[in-house]
């Protein structure tokens, strides 16, 4: 009897057997929830927050139809598994993004929200084993387990890979040497399968994040350059495939014997608590000493002396302002050109900076994110284009300049085709004398009346009039540029960064009310504000 129950549960067990194909399909699934991720993300533009939004929508219908399943459906389980493998991605990517929580925090919250789910498992269910999950509760403590494991790896991969510069392709080939450890070690010396598996299982998410990197990535980035949507399509034709193998074969879900079960009973729990804490204590060890190890390798790197990121964001200064003569002239393929160079040179760039000031570089890596997203649009559109562009450049460069230095790096020099483009950013080289702080009081008061009337005619619909006024408005502040930028520098950049998307709002073919009214009274709060 007891025979036959055991294999009525391993009939019902709603995840696949442990074979090569299950670690072939998870790399592959990885891969493809980071490129498909970026596709959304920046091939349609729809921008992270609006992204995971999508990603969250579909993993939760999907798994609800696979907590609806009263058996193992590979395409199901698979399709939630890629889902799962986007979702906990976006969440780390999230928290860095747009929360501007630290790499090192994500990995040490989802460490332990990871730590407690296995501890809440195992006091409830007396085994980790995933040949066991064959009732409601343990396939809900799966799953949890699997989107900590994703959040986690993501967070601990960025982290090395990323931050602490030690790049994709060497983050991944430390990450196979771990594994295949991993394998010898209970292959050879014993290691309880249900850890070696759990290790694994997080690991071959930074792996599959490297390879998709790899492939995708440009060939300026030392990487294939196939591009998201062709690395996308590739792999989900090949899961497709092994999918559709596994269906027809059923080799994932044919059980051989039971020796799993039963040895995990019959082994000492002292045994695989000792082999736990000492797998932990190595994993600490060799974390924290690579983590201390690369961080002051960075802090070599970086001038003891440097406390600000000014005069260090020249080199990103010059290619947004190409990319924005390439949109200003609707040369998209030369801009997303640029966005590729921009991409690799902040990527490069981000463990210095990012050591330099953590703050600022997240403010303008969410502006940099905008930029590639827009220009990397299946359909850009020149406006937005322009219009993120413009933002981030102004972000660049107010941190490119230190408040208590002479604006002494950076002159602007226009970037625009023609007067309907907006103006722009930079030659180096050129200084200019001390300013003295609130000089501009009292000198702005034209510029608020011309912008005070453009938001009347936008009140009143009268877009005819209020484009006229933006070209008055244009006029007047390029006369006026010498005189004003020279008196204050950063006020002029930071009040020129509001007039563009001013112009570029109401100029557009299909101007949106809203908007306009949005970005003129942002303007005009900055100007009353410096005009005091």
């Amino acid at each position: 009897m007891e025979a036959i129950q055991n294999k009525m549960k391993m009939l019902l067990n709603k995840v696949p057997e442990i074979t090569i194909f299950f670690w072939i399909i998870k790399i592959l699934c990885t891969t493809v929830g980071e490129t498909f991720a970026d596709f959304i993300n920046f091939n349609l533009g729809f921008g992270l927050t609006v992204t995971t939004i999508i990603m969250g929508v579909s993993f939760f219908i999907a798994l609800f139809l696979q907590f609806r399943a009263k058996k193992y459906v590979p395409g199901l389980y698979w399709l939630t598994v890629v889902l799962i493998s986007v979702f906990g991605t976006l969440v780390t990517d999230n928290l860095t993004d747009n929360v501007g929580i630290p790499l090192e925090t994500s990995t040490l919250v989802f460490s332990v929200l990871l730590g407690f789910t296995f501890l809440f498992w195992y006091l409830s269910e007396k085994t980790l084993s995933i040949h066991s999950i064959y009732t409601r509760k343990r396939e809900v403590f799966y799953w949890l387990t699997i989107l900590f494991t994703f959040a986690l790896g993501t967070a601990v991969g960025d982290l090395f890979s990323e931050q602490l510069g030690l790049g994709y392709l060497l983050t991944g080939t430390a990450v196979v040497i771990i594994i295949a450890c991993i394998f010898l070690a209970w292959k050879f010396f014993k290691l309880d399968g249900v850890l070696a598996f759990w290790i694994a299982y997080i690991l071959t998410r930074p792996l599959g994040a490297s390879l998709g990197d790899y492939l995708s990535q440009p060939k300026e980035n030392g990487a294939l350059a196939l591009g998201t949507t062709v690395t996308s399509v590739i792999f989900l034709i090949a899961i497709l495939a092994i999918i559709v193998f596994l269906a027809i074969t059923k080799l994932d879900t044919t059980v051989k014997s039971e020796p799993t079960e039963t040895n995990q009973v019959d082994r000492s729990k002292k045994h695989v608590l000792v082999q736990t804490t000492v797998v932990l204590c190595i994993s600490l060890v060799v974390g924290i000493g690579g983590y201390v190890g690369l961080s002051n390798r960075i802090s070599s790197q970086t001038d003891s002396a440097q406390a600000a990121l000014a005069g260090q964001l020249s080199d990103f200064v010059k290619i947004e302002t190409d990319m924005l003569n390439n949109v200003n002239s609707n040369d998209f393929a030369s801009a997303k050109k640029g966005a590729d160079n921009l991409e690799h040179q902040w990527d490069t760039s981000e463990p210095k900076l990012r050591k330099i000031d953590g703050t600022t570089w997240t403010k303008i890596d969410g502006t940099i994110d905008v930029v590639l997203a827009s220009v990397r649009s299946g359909k850009p559109d020149i406006s937005q284009s322009k219009t993120a562009i413009n933002n981030s450049l102004t972000i660049i460069n107010g941190a490119n300049q230190s408040a208590s230095q002479t604006y002494s790096s950076q002159t602007t020099t226009p970037v625009g085709t023609s007067q309907t483009d907006s103006q722009q950013i930079t030659t180096v080289g050129k200084s200019q004398p001390d300013s003295p702080k609130n000089k501009l009081a009292g000198q702005l008061s034209d510029f608020v009346k011309i912008e005070t009337d453009m938001l009347n005619a936008v009140n009143s619909n009268d877009f005819a009039s209020a484009k006229k006024s933006a070209d008055s408005l244009e006029h007047q502040w390029d006369t006026s540029e010498p005189k004003l930028r020279k008196i204050d520098g950063t006020t002029w950049t930071k009040i020129d960064g509001t007039i563009d998307v001013v112009l570029a709002s109401v100029r557009s073919s299909k101007p949106d009310a809203v908007k306009c009214k949005s970005a003129l009274n942002n303007s005009l709060s900055i100007f009353n504000e410096a005009n005091k």
